[in-house]
């Protein structure tokens, strides 16, 4: 998958990408070759991002267990992302009753540029701002934007790399098969704790 993306940030922050050090420029250049790299595998645990939101509260996806996660990165800069955070919006409005939960996570290095843009795509799920990118290390996203979708149990079940016209289908056949799976979970878990409740108790008819 391509996108296409550039950059105006010639002292963005950078991030460790082991043996060498990726830059925000170099995430960039990805972004316009569509190289595809990633980092962590489908099936793991996402690393932490412990970062405040815009309202001041932390995101610990350790106290997101249960419900399903999507963590988004993107930045000011990035073409694709303009078109990316609304079909997230959508998606987060579509979904979050049913315990979906969206996390944006900005490389912006300086904060202003991060809440010009959202005055611009404004969106109402949980940003984070990541100036020195040290989530984004955790993470080595391949290309700007990229999302991971981590299921109910804090496994990563899918990454969506880069972001085009027509990949937000691509984007909701995941999350909407993660939610409507934790959804019948938590139906079952209420009928076996009804089950129980009857055995105690049961009701004459």
């Amino acid at each position: 998958m391509s996108a296409k993306s550039s950059t105006s940030e010639p002292s963005s922050p950078r991030y460790r990408r082991a043996p060498l050090i990726l830059s925000v420029s170099a995430l960039a250049l990805a972004c316009l070759s569509g190289t595809s790299a990633t980092a962590l595998d489908v099936g793991g645990e996402p690393p932490p991002i412990d970062l405040p939101d815009r309202a001041g509260k932390k995101v610990d996806l350790s106290e997101l267990r249960g419900s399903v996660v999507v963590v988004s990165f993107w930045a000011s800069w990035c073409g694709p992302c303009k078109e990316e955070l609304p079909a997230l919006e959508s998606l987060h409005r579509k979904h979050a009753r049913d315990g979906l939960i969206v996390v944006g996570v900005n490389i912006d290095s300086r904060r202003k540029k991060m809440e010009s843009f959202l005055k611009e795509v404004p969106v109402t799920f949980r940003i984070v701002h990541d100036p020195k990118a040290e989530v984004a290390a955790r993470y080595e996203p391949p290309t700007m934007p990229t999302s991971y979708l981590v299921g109910r149990r804090g496994k990563l079940q899918h990454v969506q790399e880069g972001f085009e016209r027509g990949d937000a289908e691509q984007l909701e056949a995941p999350v909407g098969q993660e939610v409507a799976i934790a959804r019948w979970k938590e139906v079952g878990l209420a009928l076996e704790a009804q089950r129980r409740v009857d055995l105690v108790d049961p009701v004459a008819v």
